[in-house]
Order: C-alpha cells, then sequence, then structure tokens
C-alpha cells in the first residue's frame, strides 16, 4: 500500500474513532470547561495528527492512545462532579474582573489582562456605556462574560455570581 493510501485510510480510521468517541461521551468531549478540557482537546488533536503522519507506529497505538484520553476525560468528569477538592485541583475560579461599571485593577493583574483588553471584551459584548455593566467576569475557561444590568437596572441573581472570586 502506498504511503498516500495509508494516510488516507488512517485519517478516515482515526477521525471515525474520534466522532464514536464523542458520541460515547457526549459534547462536553471539546468543551472548553476546565483547563483539563482544553488539555485533552490539545492532547487529541496531537494524537490525531501523529495517526496520519507517524506511519511507523501501528494505528491501533493511536486507536489506544484517543481511548485512554476518552476515557480518562470521562473518569475525571466524573471525580469532578463528585468531589469538591479534585474540582478545585483542576479548575480555575472565574473571577469578577468589573462591577458595576467599575473594573477591578487587582483581578485585572491576576487573570493577566489590561484595561483594553477588558474594553475590547466589553465591545465585543456591545457594552455601549459603562455605567450600564453589572459586571464582567473572567470563567474558568478563559472566557470573558458581560453582564449588562437590565432597563430597570434591577439586581443580578447571586445565584449568577455563584462560585465568582471577588478578590
Amino acid at each position: 500500500m502506498s504511503d498516500l493510501t495509508e494516510i488516507i485510510l488512517r485519517v478516515i480510521i482515526a477521525v471515525a474513532t474520534i466522532v464514536a468517541l464523542t458520541r460515547i461521551h457526549g459534547l462536553r468531549s471539546f468543551s472548553k470547561m476546565s483547563g483539563f478540557d482544553f488539555a485533552i482537546t490539545v492532547a487529541t488533536g496531537s494524537v490525531l495528527a501523529g495517526a496520519v503522519t507517524t506511519l511507523s507506529t501501528p494505528l491501533w497505538h493511536f486507536i489506544a492512545a484517543l481511548a485512554a484520553l476518552f476515557a480518562l476525560q470521562i473518569v475525571m468528569a466524573q471525580l469532578r462532579s463528585r468531589n469538591n477538592a479534585v474540582e478545585s485541583a483542576m479548575d480555575n475560579t472565574p473571577m469578577l474582573i468589573m462591577e458595576n461599571g467599575t473594573p477591578i485593577h487587582e483581578n485585572l493583574k491576576r487573570g493577566g489582562m489590561t484595561l483594553s483588553d477588558l474594553y475590547a471584551k466589553l465591545r465585543e459584548a456591545n457594552a455601549y456605556d459603562l455605567a450600564k455593566v453589572h459586571a464582567v467576569i473572567l470563567e474558568n475557561t478563559g472566557d470573558v462574560s458581560v453582564l449588562h444590568f437590565s432597563t430597570d437596572r434591577s439586581k443580578l441573581s447571586q445565584e449568577v455570581l455563584e462560585g465568582v472570586r471577588r478578590s
């Protein structure tokens, strides 16, 4: 079999394996819920690249590695949901970086963000007036959430800020 034919077959088999494992584990397989999830996603891509380009290694080694990564993610998701210590060790804590239109400079610094970064995220979220921004949160995934005041400037439900570090 030619190298090109083998590469094409490896792509088909490796991608089909990833799709099958994702169907078994669910959409969370490639979520950005935690740093651990991100690491698994990057590792999966790396294994896929190796499976396609490293013809000297048997394909089943890569399939086994993919299965192991998905199994590890399933086990860790179960542990995270059952044990707060595991969750705390694996996940970053979301952090408040702006409250009631006022940036929290100490938290921006802790999160490795600048005012320019914050303002860019506010523009992305169509925040036209800082006075209308209730809170901005640097999420545990690295995403930034912008919570706008409603028209009556009602208070934000405390459940929405559950687990968010203020300082």
